[in-house]
């Protein structure tokens, strides 16, 4: 088995399923003139297809871990590629609503089966490296989604946009069926009561387990709390058009791509426990620093943003690297659970900020996010030994 190519296989798989929640974000106007509906309608069609994926996690985490990797995962992309055809050829508001849900569930397997696999073939310190460039390359697709999407719906339209979806994700089918193996441990039988109730209980009255999830939704709900509010932010403060806007945001990206890539470095000299807690001491500064600067300097604005991204970055390899080191009989269950929660963080940070940001704008939004780290930092201090070796265990 080529661990080399596996990893690259599964990482591209992730990033192109996770196309359909960013591609086609920039034709949404369009897509509302088109359908002849209400613009809540069709904003519905991006939050359906999150909730669908978010809530397939936990019901495919105990299938994945009694029936293994490869059976999941290929009928997964096979319903992924029939329901974006489906919503390529939507001519109504209702067939595309119903073709999101379907496409949601289709794409659960992919993040699953393959933060799953890694965890199964690589161990150690090797482990914590792969999971950090799995991360790396998940993380391009909100970065190039936008772009991608209005390059080929501005020549094509939505219908353009979803069939690009379609070739793409065919391909990774292709490969899927083809070249990845099976991966679920052949020592590993758990039995079926194991992977229900108690399998869930196991994970979440389990440290690790506490900590993990407590951190993804908090760093998840940070991200993309700058990644809803900093348009407005820069707006607001600095009067900056949409250019400008977008040179920021991808700054965000890049920044946080490059922390993403150095965790497995950083993880296997000084521990994955270490990494989370200094990563997170590292964002409160980083807030902190945001707060000020954000209010009396653009350039101060764009460093503390990129320094964010940064440490951000750092953090997110750690918690799929914790799951699959604690949890072996339950590892896809765990990162099922693990991806709703920080899909949960994603859905909460604009509810959050919608209410902090109108009244105490960049002070009480920022300022409530870094108290929300400070609890990663307790959690991890507490529950977690810092110790230097414990990545390669």
């Amino acid at each position: 088995m080529n661990k080399r190519r596996l990893l690259f296989i599964l990482g591209i798989s992730a990033a192109i399923v996770s196309l359909a929640q960013s591609l086609y974000i920039p034709l949404l106007p369009d897509l509302q003139q088109d359908l002849n509906t209400s613009l809540h309608l069709v904003n519905l069609t991006v939050t359906l297809f999150t909730v669908a994926m978010a809530t397939m996690q936990i019901i495919l985490g105990p299938i994945v871990d009694r029936n293994g990797r490869k059976k999941i995962l290929v009928p997964g992309i096979i319903i992924y590629v029939i329901a974006t055809i489906g919503c390529m050829f939507s001519g109504s508001i209702e067939m595309l609503l119903i073709f999101r849900v379907i496409q949601g569930i289709g794409a659960s397997s992919v993040p699953l089966v393959a933060a799953t696999m890694i965890g199964d073939v690589f161990e150690g310190k090797e482990r914590a490296e792969s999971m950090a460039t799995y991360q790396m390359i998940l993380g391009i697709s909100p970065a190039v989604g936008p772009l991608i999407g209005g390059i080929i719906g501005s020549q094509f339209g939505y219908t353009g946009t979803f069939g690009f979806a379609a070739v793409s994700a065919l391909l990774i089918l292709i490969a899927a069926i083809f070249i990845l193996p099976e991966t679920k441990p052949v020592n590993i039988k758990p039995t079926g009561t194991r992977l229900g109730l108690k399998a869930f209980g196991k994970i979440l009255g389990n440290k690790t387990g506490v900590v993990v999830l407590l951190s993804g939704f908090i760093m998840y709900d940070v991200f993309y709390t700058f990644i809803v509010f900093l348009p407005t932010i820069l707006q607001t403060k600095y009067a900056l058009g949409a250019a400008s806007i977008g040179f920021f945001s991808l700054a965000l990206m890049i920044f946080n791509l490059v922390g993403s890539k150095m965790s497995g470095s950083l993880q296997t000299r000084i521990g994955s426990v270490r990494t989370l807690f200094w990563a997170g001491i590292m964002t409160i500064v980083s807030l902190v620093i945001f707060i000020f600067a954000a209010d009396y300097s653009l350039i101060g604005l764009l460093l503390s943003l990129m320094l964010t991204g940064f440490v951000m970055g750092l953090a997110t390899p750690v918690m799929p690297t914790l799951l699959s080191s604690e949890f072996v009989e339950e590892r896809a269950t765990a990162m099922g659970v693990y991806n709703f929660v920080r899909y949960l963080g994603m859905a909460t940070a604009p509810l959050i900020g919608s209410f902090l940001y109108p009244l105490g704008n960049i002070q009480l939004l920022i300022g409530i996010t870094a108290l929300l780290v400070v609890m990663v930092v307790f959690a991890t201090n507490r529950l977690l030994p810092i110790k230097k070796a414990e990545v390669t265990n």
